[in-house]
């Protein structure tokens, strides 16, 4: 919270410390003529008269009533700390504010009440043009990002960005607006234009991307919400000479029209390092219907579950799958399959090196499943424990999954028998560290098994890092 004074009230450090209040900010030689007054704002109801806002400048002052209305609910001097505390947290949610401070004081002028009091929000304004310079890890990635950014751009925390990037595999740029809903920043809306070029060894293939995207969040009792639009035009071609023929019939121009729903719910208590808590994410899309040579509908899903154990240690258990099913008799497209194997999936093999393949070019397929079994716990002797040494784990697990094509003229049967040929698995150890609260790198010793003839494996030591694991 910020500094909090209250220029007329004793502190109250039985509660101020779980506040995050210091009561040295709080003045505790109050004037004789004040003690009643006093006693009555400390153990007795308050109200809060005015709440005022100062260091305003491009701000809308409407949206910030949304943000600190409840201040006036409160009912005594704790609950004004608590909702000024939070209204707080909210204002700089809004990322328009570099800082906000805020002051209690008893009210003053011909209208004050004997407990009555006034809050003011001291707030200092993001400049109008930032630029930001960093790096990003993707899944198995690395790249620089540029970028330039007008926060507040139009009074209400909208939020107009430029971001370049380039990367190991992967160069683009894009202009993108940001708008939130005034009094529920979790509903929002981003609108995107943008270009990115692509490299994919794997399959021997590049490709480039121009498109326009709308995409709209909200949450919905526990569940969160993505409904998305996307019209883009692609570009594929060979990376290499030595592509084989399946790549080159694939090469050429397309359009793609898409519309997308994601609902999530997530109880686990880190991405990166959960050491509780569940998530479900479920992603629909179909192409097609809105314009466009792309026809399909496509599924996916991601569960993980994770418990503590003794010692510090998590069990981890993650499943995830998909299915791509072609419309209009078409065939689907390379850049719209699964893809399936790596140190970010099935651990053990090479880069989305599972499933169909043509004289070494890896073209995806149309259903997958994988499967993970973790067992995290810190390191022997806990080295640094309480602080850099938290930021590692030793990891076991064992991976499974399978990637392929289907025939859908067969019955369900058929297709989960298919499912069930030919599993790759793998088992093995190493460290993870976590990066932040947004990635992980991970080094470990893997042993690949259930290997296919064309499957490319790394037998041994395998480098990882990216946002999201199996």
């Amino acid at each position: 919270m910020g500094t909090v004074h209250a220029k007329s009230l004793d502190p109250v450090p039985m509660h101020g410390r779980d506040l995050g209040v210091n009561p040295d900010d709080l003045v505790d030689s109050p004037e004789p003529e004040h003690e009643a007054k006093q006693e009555i704002l400390e153990n007795k109801d308050v109200v809060v008269q005015h709440v005022n806002i100062q260091g305003l400048g491009r701000t809308k002052e409407d949206l910030l009533g949304y943000e600190i209305s409840d201040v006036f609910h409160a009912k005594n001097l704790i609950d004004v700390m608590k909702k000024a505390h939070l209204a707080r947290q909210k204002l700089l949610r809004l990322g328009i504010f570099n800082e906000v401070e805020v002051l209690i004081d008893t009210s003053e002028g011909a209208d004050a009440l004997p407990n009555g009091l006034d809050v003011t929000f001291e707030v200092t304004e993001i400049k109008r043009l930032t630029g930001s310079y960093n790096t990003m890890v993707g899944n198995n990635e690395g790249s620089m990002v540029l970028g330039l950014k007008l926060p507040n751009t139009l009074g209400r925390a909208e939020k107009l960005t430029f971001q370049f990037s380039y990367g190991t595999k992967e160069t683009s740029y894009g202009l993108s607006f940001f708008k939130p809903q005034p009094g529920h920043f979790e509903r929002n809306l981003t609108l995107n234009m943008y270009k990115v070029t692509g490299q994919f060894p794997w399959s021997s293939l590049k490709e480039t991307d121009r498109g326009l995207s709308a995409e709209l969040n909200f949450p919905l009792g526990i569940t969160n919400h993505t409904l998305k639009w996307e019209g883009v035009w692609r570009e594929l071609g060979c990376l290499a000479r030595s592509a084989s023929f399946a790549v080159r019939e694939e090469s050429g121009h397309s359009l793609k029209s898409a519309l997308s729903h994601t609902v999530s719910i997530d109880s686990r208590n880190s991405a990166i390092f959960p050491s509780r808590g569940a998530l479900l994410r479920v992603n629909q899309e179909l192409a097609g219907y809105t314009g466009g040579d792309a026809s399909f509908l496509k599924e996916d899903f991601e569960l993980q579950l994770n418990r503590r154990l003794f010692w510090d240690s998590v069990l981890s258990a993650s499943l995830w799958g998909g299915v791509l099913y072609p419309l209009g008799g078409q065939v689907s497209c390379i850049a719209d399959r699964f893809y399936l194997g790596g140190p970010t999936s099935v651990r053990g093999f090479g880069m989305y090196s599972i499933g169909p393949q043509s004289e070494g070019d890896y073209l995806g397929g149309e259903a997958y499943w994988a499967g993970g079994l973790h067992l995290y716990t810190p390191l022997p002797f806990r080295p640094g424990k309480g602080g850099f040494g938290d930021l590692f784990r030793t990891h076991f697990f064992l991976n499974a999954g399978n990637l392929c094509n289907l025939n859908y003229g067969e019955g369900p049967r058929a297709h989960l028998q298919k499912l069930a040929e030919c599993i790759r698995w793998s088992y093995g150890a190493g460290i993870v560290l976590r990066l932040g609260n947004i990635a992980r790198l991970e080094l470990n010793y893997c042993v690949p098994m259930g290997v296919q003839s064309g499957d490319r494996i790394c037998d041994g030591v395998q480098f990882g890092a990216g946002i999201r694991f199996l």
